[in-house]
């Protein structure tokens, strides 16, 4: 979504939406723009613009959309609401026109059209899946808080309401019925930061790096989610391990503060739920001096090298709210599965073109999808019984190899062609790609399913199915 309905359901609201070329060809193309975007810092777009009308608007009933621009003649999309069963039946309707079709062969047109049918089916069958599993998340979220059933939260201040990890987070907020208030750094034009983050409503300014956030803002907040950092991708330099290190904990210090000062003014029972990393645990074996763990669990020490001794302090700097009465939940992030960035974006091209392959061998790699990240964050966030640490990775961790051969299977590519060292390196350098790249991690996710919730995707081969609509 680049534009939110201007006007809700209402006829004649109109929004924008990013449509991506189709196939893995389209998926590849914008996986390399993303990359490129954030190393080369130049915007570049693969996608094309759709604007659409909301139009035959009934209240309960249904309502359609008509395409105003874009890459069709014609477009009217119907959408009929039902009672069924106890339940609600939705039944949609769409009505299209390829254009140049009519001045082409009949067997061109007949196979563009075709081709057509084949990739809506696949983009409905995904938006299917999608509406199913979330609608299946929320019901699981209200049974779980039913006993005794809590006030539910009103309001979710979001740091890092723009990003990778944070539109999914503010897309599931807003479908429990929770007023989201991204948090907008002071130099940020609020403006493009709502539009980036899929919001138009109130905002949070703050500016970590000068200290400053009004703890007013958490007046009539019941949960605060703080995704932001600076990001991660970039060579080792003594510079980027400063900005890296400091925009996690002296952001999580401001956001603690001013949290435990709202909850000293007004015990309200918040929540914070603050991002980490499985980087905790240190990158290898040989990072993990105080322990000869192979599984890593919530209970074991941090490691000893740079990422993980940023984690302990990211952790350690939640403190504050903690110790103020404020809930908190500490998610330790794995590999996040989506083609708009991460590994998966990273490998995605090479294995289109054929010429993918494993990034190390035996190394255990703890991913986790990225619906099901930003429903742990949620589910972290508004079930009160959840704080502490948690694993944010799927159930069963892959080893390298088998992470290049599945996503090969996924692809209908081969994976012959291992990564060479020096490729991370160039982009890492030798601490980054060590630390990173070639880490060696297997998580657990016993504790985060002793909290209640359950993984949409557990194995490796159904999240990429579902990421890449395969």
């Amino acid at each position: 979504m680049v534009q939110e309905p201007s006007n809700g359901l209402e006829e004649g609201s109109q929004s924008t939406l990013g449509i991506n070329l189709p196939g893995v060809w389209g998926t590849s193309l914008t996986a390399v723009a993303g990359l490129l975007t954030s190393q080369l810092g130049i915007p570049l777009r693969t996608w094309m613009h759709w604007k659409a009308r909301h139009t035959d608007f009934t209240a309960g009933s249904g309502f359609s959309d008509d395409i105003v621009s874009g890459p069709l003649s014609a477009w009217h999309h119907e959408r009929e609401f039902s009672d069924e069963n106890g339940g609600t039946l939705l039944t949609e309707k769409v009505h299209y026109e390829l254009p140049l079709l009519r001045r082409v062969p009949s067997a061109v047109s007949g196979a563009a059209a075709s081709r057509f049918e084949a990739e809506l089916r696949r983009i409905f069958e995904y938006r299917e899946r999608q509406t199913a599993e979330e609608l299946a998340f929320h019901q699981s979220l209200g049974a779980l808080a039913s006993s005794p059933e809590p006030p539910k939260p009103r309001a979710a201040a979001v740091s890092g309401a723009s990003g990778l990890i944070g539109r999914q987070v503010c897309a599931l907020l807003g479908g429990a019925g929770i007023e989201v208030r991204p948090m907008v750094r002071a130099s940020s034009s609020s403006s493009s930061t709502n539009t980036a983050a899929g919001h138009s409503g109130r905002v949070i300014p703050w500016d970590p790096q000068a200290q400053k956030l009004d703890p007013a803002e958490f007046e009539d907040v019941d949960v605060v989610i703080h995704l932001a950092g600076h990001p991660l991708a970039g060579r080792f330099t003594a510079s980027h391990k400063r900005r890296v290190r400091a925009s996690r904990v002296d952001g999580t210090e401001l956001i603690a503060r001013a949290l435990a000062r709202a909850e000293a003014s007004d015990h309200r029972g918040r929540a914070l739920v603050s991002g980490s990393a499985v980087g905790f645990y240190g990158a290898t074996p040989h990072d993990r001096a105080h322990h000869q763990q192979e599984i890593l669990t919530e209970d074991l020490p941090a490691g000893t090298d740079f990422l993980a001794d940023v984690c302990r302090q990211w952790e350690k700097a939640t403190a504050l709210a903690r110790d103020a009465g404020v809930r908190v939940s500490m998610v330790r992030t794995g590999i996040v599965q989506t083609p708009a960035g991460g590994v998966l974006q990273q490998m995605l091209p090479l294995f289109a073109l054929g010429v993918g392959g494993p990034l190390g061998s035996e190394q255990w790699q703890s991913w986790i999808s990225i619906d099901d990240i930003a429903s742990l964050i949620v589910h972290a966030a508004l079930v009160p019984t959840v704080e502490g640490p948690l694993n944010g990775t799927a159930p069963n961790p892959v080893q390298a190899k088998g992470y290049a051969r599945q996503l090969a299977e996924v692809l209908h590519r081969p994976a012959a062609v291992p990564v060479p060292s020096f490729g991370p390196k160039l982009l890492l350098g030798r601490q980054g790609a060590r630390e990173v790249a070639m880490a060696d991690q297997r998580a657990s996710a016993e504790r985060v399913r002793g909290t209640g919730f359950c993984f949409r995707h557990a194995d490796l081969d159904e999240a990429l199915r579902h990421v890449l609509g395969r």
